[in-house]
């Protein structure tokens, strides 16, 4: 290999946490439980940003005697986990909603916060008053914090619009983070995020599949927006089964992945219809049914499990054993949003294990390659094998569960985050373990 085509050389970890080593695309129930560790290990990235090898420290360093590196790492007694990958954010917002947190601590309910105008509501009218560059400023601003956690690649949905001209600038407001910030960014049209004030459902399906729709394709066809994926809210007193199906289904017919909320509140059957959609993931599943989780595992539609919903809105946690057990892919996503304001990947793997029954290594698992196969992008993501895009985060701990074990804790733990073989993120306030 040339001195000239290595950009990184990480050296002498205690652990590198591969995750896959084998090019799964995704993992399920034993494979989620054992994961490929390499102890006493050594990673080497190259100039296009790709992993060129990783494996036991001598062997690295016989197979790379001599060459140079733009940059070396020594990971002495730390650990090596692929970059985080956040399956579910609701980023580009204007207006706070921290008076909202008072009222669910009272008891409010989602849908009572909602009807008092709250909610989803209070969050569009701020939104479509606020100024491009004060949503791009923000934005970058929100991702910042999140490759400081870890993640270095995000979902990221519009939906604070619910109208053409909102929405698209949403969209522009991710395609401007995704241009200038080193995080992978997957974007997701979510127009069909709560009915608007003052039409019904059935009107805003049209909008959406009459104006919203055609004008996102047109600018998607001529370069202007980047678009991944379509998203609809299927709930009761917002999209229905049949509005859903119908959206989703354009969505897909414009060559957009399927990937929506379902089942949060009410038992809608989202799942079923999901899965026979060829969905590539539905998110939250709180009242997912048996025969909903039996469909998913059988279409291989992933599961994106919100901890972070559950645990505000005080609501059951989904069954990610019973999904798990039955073959689901199990996804994680921090669901960032006004009302779930979570930056970080390690507190939701850490709420994973002790509210769903996960255990570590699915909670892993679940935040990189499974998260990954959510966004479509595990073949260059989610793992630390040759070939992929050489995302990683340095613990600086003695073994890689301690940045789930330790709540909180990740400020101190994350020495550095790397994309595409470059540091973005360096810690040197690191506190003695």
């Amino acid at each position: 290999m040339s001195a000239s085509s290595l950009r990184l050389l990480v050296k002498n970890a205690a652990q590198i946490a591969l995750v896959c080593n084998n090019g799964e695309q995704y993992l399920t129930k034993d494979g989620m439980q054992s994961l490929a560790v390499v102890e006493n290990a050594s990673v080497v990235i190259g100039h296009d940003g790709r992993i060129k090898a990783v494996g036991p420290a001598d062997v690295i360093a016989s197979q790379f005697k001599g060459a140079k590196f733009d940059n070396v790492l020594d990971a002495s007694g730390m650990c090596v986990v692929p970059g985080l990958v956040d399956a579910h954010t609701h980023p580009v917002w204007a207006g706070d909603r921290v008076h909202e947190f008072a009222m669910k601590l009272a008891g409010a309910t989602y849908m009572e916060v909602h009807e008092a105008g709250g909610g989803i509501h209070f969050t569009v009218a701020h939104t479509r008053s606020a100024s491009e560059q004060d949503l791009v400023k923000s934005l970058k601003s929100r991702l910042e914090r999140m490759m400081r956690a870890g993640t270095t690649m995000v979902e990221c949905k519009s939906g604070y619009g619910l109208e053409l001209d909102t929405e698209i600038k949403m969209l522009r407001v991710i395609d401007s983070a995704r241009k200038s910030l080193p995080v992978g960014i997957s974007a997701t049209y979510c127009g069909a995020h709560a009915v608007p004030r003052g039409k019904t459902m059935e009107q805003a399906t049209e909008d959406i599949l009459t104006i919203q729709l055609p004008k996102i394709k047109t600018l998607i066809t001529s370069g202007d927006l980047q678009v991944d994926n379509i998203d609809v809210f299927c709930e009761k007193g917002v999209f229905n089964v049949e509005s859903t199906h119908t959206i989703l289904q354009a969505g897909k017919d414009m060559g957009l992945n399927i990937n929506f909320h379902g089942d949060e509140l009410h038992p809608m059957n989202s799942a079923q219809l999901g899965a026979e959609l060829g969905a590539l993931a539905i998110s939250h599943l709180e009242e997912v049914t048996d025969d909903g989780i039996a469909a998913m595992a059988q279409a291989k539609t992933a599961a994106v499990l919100l901890p972070t919903t559950a645990y505000i809105l005080r609501l059951t946690p989904p069954r990610a054993r019973n999904m798990l057990d039955a073959g689901v892919i199990v996804a994680l996503g921090s669901d960032f949003n006004p009302n779930a304001y979570c930056c970080s990947m390690p507190m939701v793997m850490h709420l994973a294990c002790v509210m769903m029954k996960l255990s570590m290594p699915e909670a892993l698992a679940a935040s990189t390659i499974n998260a990954a196969y959510a966004l479509n992008r595990s073949q260059t993501h989610g793992s630390i094998e040759v070939g992929k895009q050489g995302d990683l985060v340095i613990v600086n701990a003695p073994r890689w569960e301690h940045l789930v074990y330790q709540f909180g804790g990740h400020q101190e733990l994350i020495r550095y985050v790397i994309i595409r073989g470059e540091v973005v993120y360096e810690n040197d306030k690191i506190l003695s373990l």
